[in-house]
Order: C-alpha cells, then sequence, then structure tokens
C-alpha cells in the first residue's frame, strides 16, 4: 500500500479540497459513553458572508456574494478514494490496469465521525480532495514534468495530483485541493503538509494554455480568474486585448511557491502561504482579506475559495459568468462542500504542527536574537507568534476613519510593491504582517515571491534599479528595484548573518 499522497492542480484558480489514500477505516469511540456531536456552525449565512471579507481598495468593486438559498441549492461535492500517480517510467507493472478495474468509493461520512481525532482524520480527507478532474495525459507525459518541472519522490511518484475514480473503468486526474497549495517537498524527498506549496502551477496553466486549450477557452478563463474591469487603467482591466502568448510568458516567470491564483493576477501573483499555526493569525490572505476570529470563519474561507467568491459580483462584474462564456450558472450546476465537511477540514487545519527544524540554538543565532531585538523587528514580529497580527497600509491608499475602529491597523507603510492589493480583485489596500515562525522551509519571499532566500531579502542591491529579483521576475521586467521593507538592510555582513541564523531557528 502506498503512503498518502496529496494532489496539485493544473490550473492557478486555487480552491479548498482535496483526497488522500487512508489505510484506516474512520471508526467511532469503543466507548459505552458516545462522545456529543458538535455543533456544526452554519457556513453560509447571509449576513455574515456580507461582512466576512475586509473592502476592497476600490470600495465599489467589493463583492456582493450569492444568497444562502442560492449557496445551498448546490449538490454537495462527493469525496471518492484516490490513488498514486507515478512519473512516466515509475508506475510499477499492471498498475493502470488495476486501476481501471477498481470501483469508485466514496469515503467521507460524516455520520461516523465520534471523537475529536475522528473530525480532525475526517478533515485530512477534505484537505487533500480534489474539486475538479481532467484527463491524466499530461501526467503519462514526459514533457510535461520537463516543461513544469514538477517534484517527483523517491519512490517514483508525483505528490500533488492523484488519481481518482468517479466511474469504474474512467481514470481521471483530480485537481483544485487545499493539498494542492499546500504541500511541499524538501530537497532530500521530504513531504511537508499544511506549509508553502512548492508545486509549479503556473508553469503547469502555461503548459495548458499552450497545448490543451483553444484560444477561445484559454481567453475565457483568464478572465474568470483575473479580470477586474473597474482598473481600466491596468493590464488586468484590459485582459481581453492581451495577446494569448503574452499571457503564457507571464504565467511561465512566476516560480513554485508564487501563485497567480483566482482573484490575483499573472502580473501581480501572491506568495503561497504557510498554513501551519494559522489558527493564531487574525487575517487570511497575504492582503488581509478576511478577518479570522475562528473555526467558521476558517469554513467560510474555504467555501469561498472553493467556488464560492466566483459566484459573486464585483462592480457588476461575474467571474462565473465569464467562465461560463457569458451565462451564470444555475445552483444545480455547481458544487459545494457540506457543513461537516468544512468543520472537518477547519479542525484538520488548526491541528497542523511544524515539521522538526535542523536549526538549532548556537551563539550566532543567539545574537541574531538580540541583533532583531536591537532594531525593533518585534514591534511588527511580536514574539511568541512573531507578527502583531496587524495590516499596514500599501503605498498610495489611504486608510479609511472607519477602518481604524473596524480593523487592527498599524498605520505605517513600508513601500513594498502595493500591485496585488491595489489592483487585483483581492485587494484591500493593506498588507498583512506576515508570522516569521517557519521561515526554514518557506521561500520565495515576499509577498509577491520576488526573493527567493532570506539572503536575497537583506541584500540592499535589490534597491537598485538594475537589480535582477531571484524569485518571481515580472515578465518584460527582468531587471527592476524590489523597493520597501529596508529594515535590515544596512546590517554589516556579520550582524546580517547572525540575524538570519535566528530567523530560521523560529
Amino acid at each position: 500500500m502506498q503512503s498518502p499522497r496529496s494532489e496539485a492542480v493544473l490550473v492557478p484558480a486555487v480552491r479548498a479540497g482535496g483526497v488522500v489514500l487512508l489505510a484506516f477505516l474512520l471508526t467511532s469511540s469503543t466507548s459505552s459513553a458516545q462522545p456529543a456531536r458538535p455543533i456544526i456552525p452554519t457556513t453560509w449565512d447571509d449576513a455574515a458572508i456580507a461582512k466576512v471579507e475586509v473592502p476592497l481598495a476600490n470600495p465599489g468593486a467589493s463583492p456582493r456574494h450569492v444568497t444562502a438559498e442560492y449557496y445551498y441549492k448546490q449538490p454537495v461535492l462527493p469525496i471518492y478514494k484516490s490513488y498514486p500517480i507515478y512519473a512516466p517510467g515509475r508506475e510499477p507493472a499492471g498498475y493502470w490496469d488495476w486501476l481501471q478495474n477498481q470501483e469508485p468509493e466514496i469515503i467521507f461520512s460524516a455520520e461516523r465521525l465520534r471523537t475529536e481525532q475522528d473530525w480532525v482524520r475526517a478533515g485530512e480527507l477534505v484537505f487533500d480532495a480534489p474539486i475538479r478532474f481532467v484527463s491524466p495525459e499530461d501526467v503519462h507525459n514526459a514533457d510535461w514534468y520537463e516543461k513544469t518541472g514538477v517534484s517527483v519522490l523517491p519512490d517514483g511518484t508525483m505528490p500533488f495530483l492523484r488519481y481518482v475514480v468517479r466511474q469504474k473503468g474512467k481514470v481521471e486526474v483530480g485537481n483544485r485541493s487545499c493539498a494542492t497549495c499546500h504541500l511541499r517537498v524538501m530537497s532530500d524527498g521530504t513531504v511537508i503538509k499544511g506549509a508553502q506549496g512548492n508545486f509549479p502551477f503556473d508553469r503547469a496553466w502555461a503548459y495548458t494554455l499552450q497545448n490543451r486549450l483553444p484560444p477561445a477557452a484559454a481567453r475565457q478563463i483568464t478572465l474568470g480568474l483575473y479580470s477586474a474591469p473597474w482598473l481600466k487603467q491596468d493590464l488586468v482591466g484590459q485582459l481581453e486585448s492581451v495577446p494569448l502568448p503574452y499571457i503564457i510568458a507571464a504565467h511561465q516567470q512566476i516560480p513554485p511557491g508564487v501563485l497567480g491564483r483566482h482573484r490575483t493576477s499573472f502580473v501581480h501573483p501572491v506568495q503561497v502561504p504557510d498554513l501551519i499555526g494559522v489558527k493564531d493569525r487574525k487575517y487570511l490572505d497575504r492582503t488581509g482579506l478576511q478577518v479570522h476570529h475562528g473555526i467558521v470563519d476558517m469554513m467560510r474561507y474555504a467555501a469561498l475559495n472553493q467556488g464560492g467568491d466566483d459566484l459573486a459580483r464585483y462592480a457588476g462584474f461575474s467571474p462565473a459568468e465569464a467562465l461560463a462564456g457569458g451565462t451564470y450558472p444555475t445552483p444545480e450546476q455547481g458544487r459545494r462542500y457540506s457543513d461537516e465537511q468544512l468543520y472537518a477540514l477547519a479542525k484538520y487545519v488548526y491541528s497542523l504542527q511544524p515539521p522538526p527544524n535542523p536549526h538549532r540554538v548556537d551563539a550566532t543565532s543567539r545574537r541574531g536574537q538580540q541583533i532583531f531585538n536591537r532594531e525593533g523587528c518585534g514591534g511588527c514580529h511580536t514574539p511568541s507568534l512573531y507578527t502583531n497580527n496587524k495590516l499596514t497600509p500599501a503605498r498610495g491608499f489611504r486608510v479609511p476613519e472607519q477602518h481604524l475602529k473596524e480593523y487592527d491597523i498599524l498605520d505605517v507603510v513600508v513601500g513594498t510593491d502595493p500591485g496585488l492589493t491595489m489592483k487585483t480583485r483581492r485587494g484591500t489596500g493593506y498588507y498583512k504582517v506576515p508570522s516569521l515562525r517557519g521561515v526554514w522551509n518557506r521561500g520565495p519571499f515576499g509577498h509577491d515571491g520576488v526573493a527567493m532566500e532570506l539572503e536575497d531579502w537583506f541584500d540592499p542591491k535589490r534597491l537598485s534599479d538594475d537589480y535582477e529579483p531571484t524569485g518571481f521576475k515580472a515578465y518584460r521586467s527582468m531587471r527592476r528595484a524590489v523597493e520597501g521593507h529596508e529594515f535590515g538592510l544596512k546590517l554589516s555582513p556579520e550582524d546580517k548573518a547572525a540575524l538570519i541564523a535566528f530567523l530560521k531557528t523560529l
């Protein structure tokens, strides 16, 4: 039996979901006194959903979401058993024939869940469960692996995608799961679940645009994912006229760990977040798009990113309508997670623990901690979470007076590139102060992933106009200044090395 693996997507519109093959069945407690079934919160409550997100920088473009009546008319997404995908030449003899003889098997059943651990285990099923299914031709193609650079583990499996059987004799590739974004393969082949993922989403999507989709379909999907028509002076407001080869080339410039996910763009992509420790973070998304008070907010975030926010209207623009070629979908055409599935998912995400840190505290890292304190880094990256859980306004954004009353805002501009939060459908005008915990297993860094390593982030050369970023490079702007967050840039090389050594112990 293969060990559990996770799925990845061939498109960058990432939502919550996924399937993992477990070697055990969910069982209830054997105690005669059964634990009480938890009270499952209502995910899609009209009043709560209307206020679930921080308003966009252009408040008139803030989403108007569908009603609870519409949302709950959508059929619930079944979660099927899934199977490992092997790279070409690595598949065991007879494996493909065996897959085609498997019966479909639905593996999530809320009725079986009794204990806290039951719910967490079931949540891992949801975390790994794909929500879209495509032909397996790419994963059988050596050229796809070469062009995308997707990681293959020592056992020959590709850990981001899995086969799914929804109909006997038909094997599909399941994609667009939570695990798609939040599964990281380290250089030694170790897999960290819940970390900043490193599947090459945009390179895979560029491959699909170039080799699988007719131009009209490629254009249609691009508009649904990224368009913000109210930004008439910006490229994302003019996507109808952008040549398809430009779009493909721009996606190819986005490295693993960074993503042109839905509601951002291939011009202003976003660093994939680390979910380990997210229970203690007050704002979700790099732009602080959603306030996070507790488990129901995590459920709502997953529901929105599983497809719920596509159904919204942004200053009259409907992503779902654009994706469907101009026809708004009926509820029966959609899919959603049940409230029980979302509750289990949130329980699992909250349970994620950091992997063992190979970076030990020593004399150098202790000196780095002293430098961290001396330089006042804790003002924003406050121990023990190493974030103050606040929002900082981007360059050019004026904080509304009402926001100072409603949100936790540090009214200090650090000067990083404002594109993501001023020119996308996730743009609130703010960036959240990120936690520094776990930076040793993360990268690229910066909200748009411009710095591949911490050493690059602390390199003063990045402020020069002729600097070439080591991470995300905007298409046709290979050399540019990486501005903002100048803290630490003037340290001596010795102090800088000590500070980085300290950060890697967190």
